[in-house]
């Protein structure tokens, strides 16, 4: 029942329209659901992946047009790191940055060996390219200028931070079944210590824990990120995942029906929320492979209350 690596990512924006321009059109990434978010349906929830919306390929997004700016601090995941194969991918990508004005840091060998850059979306979100050192990845969205050899493979890992180290190890190794890789000092923060684990594969599973007692506590917004999910094959994985977060002391929802996966949530300590979600049945339930992202969907569940919930929603083509 071990989770097999990172399902998707779901972060916060202001603005649909510029953040589609932005994922679709700078990252060359697939927009393969717009949908609105199940618990708040005013709000889009867009998701970028590969072309076919493999899952541990997915980037998605909850618009909420009136939220504040990411507050930056302890209690959030505060990175998304995006796989690429090689540092001819990582040049390619800084002279696309240059070109189109994307904010970037210089080109640098992440845990010394694997060439990375790290940069930031209009809205400030913090996102890093590290090479996968050619590992399979997803499918290439071949309707990009973005060529195939360079393209985005799906995600790499994300970083999060937290006020204390306690639990950290227990919780992640002992509890979820994380590699516990190494704890190391952060390069360039004096009295801050970074861990690192992977659930399953580093490229694909990564999870960098900052532990940063001399930062207050972050508050969500804009620019930041909602929570990470992993990944496991089926519901009756997840369901033994249920039984396991029980047992340990925290608090997991039941198995919640997202119609393109089965999810369930908990929140750990370090104040992150967590969900697994299910490999299948995936995007193209309703709509092909070839039209999917180019209309509104919407779940059977919410079907019949179309013409409202587009009636709250800004125009997005």
């Amino acid at each position: 029942m071990y989770l097999t690596g990172l399902h998707h990512v779901t972060a916060v924006t202001q603005n649909a329209l510029k953040n589609l321009a932005f994922y679709s059109q700078v990252l060359g990434m697939r927009l393969v659901k717009k949908t609105v978010n199940q618990d708040d349906v005013s709000a889009y929830h867009l998701f970028y992946a590969d072309a076919v919306g493999s899952a541990g390929t997915d980037l998605t997004f909850f618009e909420w047009a009136h939220i504040a700016p990411q507050q930056p601090g302890t209690g959030a995941i505060d990175m998304i790191a995006l796989r690429v194969a090689d540092q001819t991918a990582i040049d390619y990508w800084v002279a696309r940055f240059d070109a189109t004005g994307v904010a970037h840091d210089e080109p640098y060998l992440w845990m010394g060996d694997r060439p990375a850059v790290a940069f930031r979306d209009p809205e400030g979100q913090q996102l890093m390219l590290i090479s996968d050192f050619g590992s399979p990845g997803g499918i290439p969205w071949d309707k990009t200028d973005v060529p195939a050899a360079h393209a985005i493979k799906g995600l790499f890992g994300v970083g999060i931070t937290v006020h204390t180290r306690d639990q950290m190890e227990l919780l992640y190794r002992d509890v979820f079944g994380f590699v516990f890789h190494q704890a190391m000092p952060h390069p360039r923060m004096s009295g801050r210590e970074l861990l690192l684990f992977s659930a399953g594969e580093i490229a694909g599973g990564t999870l960098l824990v900052q532990i940063a007692p001399d930062l207050p506590p972050s508050r969500l917004g804009a620019g930041g990120v909602h929570h990470i999910a992993f990944r496991v094959p089926d519901v009756d994985v997840a369901a033994l995942w249920i039984e396991r977060l029980r047992s340990v002391g925290l608090q997991p929802t039941s198995i919640i029906d997202r119609f393109y996966f089965q999810s369930v949530y908990t929140r750990v300590p370090g104040n992150i929320l967590i969900e697994i979600a299910t490999d299948g049945p995936g995007f193209a339930q309703d709509e092909s492979l070839e039209t999917m992202g180019q209309r509104l969907s919407l779940p059977p569940f919410l079907e019949g209350r179309r013409r409202q919930i587009e009636a709250g929603l800004r125009h997005l083509p």
